[in-house]
């Protein structure tokens, strides 16, 4: 190969590169419901009119204090409450310092208005004092954890998961296995399987369509309750048809405050061809916010850009 044709094939990939940062930027406000949560509150009454369950999750900016992001919690709870009985609050535990005093704080807070809370799954060192806070919540009425099946550890901590009585988030995960080994798909069914008939409940997250079918075919044949967990702004027709034909329900997950990238498309810059996608996803987003503000009783099964 010349080096002209060497040049010519590589152009591409840099410019991707080096466009990067300012066009993730303009991604990432697809994938959050707004800057603040009153943007998170009118987009779940949509989805809720629709049919479907959600989850609020406050993704902080890395300047915000740990004080801030308990504050902002609270008033989620209180929000939730208030105008979208049954939704309930992702919470972030590192975004608050692993502090027990601000997570039983909120964990009172939810129990006194009837919202359950969930702790999202974040870097492998958090595992652990993510999984202490949850053992000091024992006895409130709803807590659930998330767990990767790209981590070789989760089907040892379905066990703890089971042992505190919480609902289970199952994702593919964000962050890699610290060995270095990790296979996400089988991973997420290896968790599942240990799921299967012991979990009170088991959200299937991920946006992998035959992946989310077979998940879901291993949990309702060991009689396990389970739904399908769709992150706002990501496609989600198939999936919507996949849980209605399967006669589970659909919950969303609604992000809001600091506009991040999913983790799916952290490859970005290095794999164009999921830039592309990204793209084509966005798109898709305006056409659909687009008809929706001219006809706002039309129904709309994607998330739409607002502003994790």
């Amino acid at each position: 190969m010349t080096a002209r044709l060497r040049s010519l094939l590589r152009a591409p990939r840099e410019t991707a590169k080096g466009r990067w940062p300012s066009v993730r930027r303009r991604l990432a406000r697809s994938y959050v419901a707004g800057a603040k949560l009153a943007n998170a509150v009118v987009e779940c009454g949509r989805l809720s009119r629709l049919g479907m369950a959600t989850t609020v999750s406050f993704w902080n900016a890395d300047t915000d204090s740990f004080v801030t992001v308990a504050r902002e919690n609270l008033d989620a709870v209180a929000a939730l409450a208030r105008e979208l009985p049954g939704s309930t609050l992702s919470l972030k535990a590192p975004a608050m310092g692993f502090d027990p005093d601000f997570v039983s704080a909120i964990a009172a807070e939810s129990d006194r208005r009837g919202i359950g809370i969930h702790f999202d799954s974040l870097a492998p060192e958090t595992v652990e004092p993510t999984f202490a806070l949850i053992a000091d919540l024992r006895g409130h009425h709803a807590v659930g954890c998330t767990l990767p099946g790209r981590w070789r550890r989760s089907p040892h901590d379905v066990e703890r998961a089971i042992d505190l009585g919480c609902s289970v988030r199952v994702v593919k995960g964000q962050w890699p296995d610290p060995s270095g080994t990790e296979y996400p798909r089988t991973g997420f069914l290896a968790v599942v399987d240990r799921l299967a008939g012991r979990a009170r409940h088991v959200s299937v997250a991920t946006h992998d369509v035959e992946l989310a079918r077979e998940s879901l075919r291993r949990l309702q044949r060991a009689g396990t309750a389970c739904e399908v967990e769709l992150l706002f702004g990501l496609p989600s027709r198939r999936l919507v048809r996949l849980a209605a034909s399967q006669g589970v329900g659909v919950r969303w997950y609604v992000p809001y405050g600091r506009a991040v990238l999913p983790y799916g498309l952290s490859r970005a810059a290095d794999e164009p061809r999921v830039l592309w996608f990204a793209l084509r996803d966005v798109a898709r987003s305006l056409v659909r916010a687009s008809q929706r503000w001219r006809a706002s009783d039309e129904p709309i099964t994607e998330g739409p850009p607002a502003g994790g």
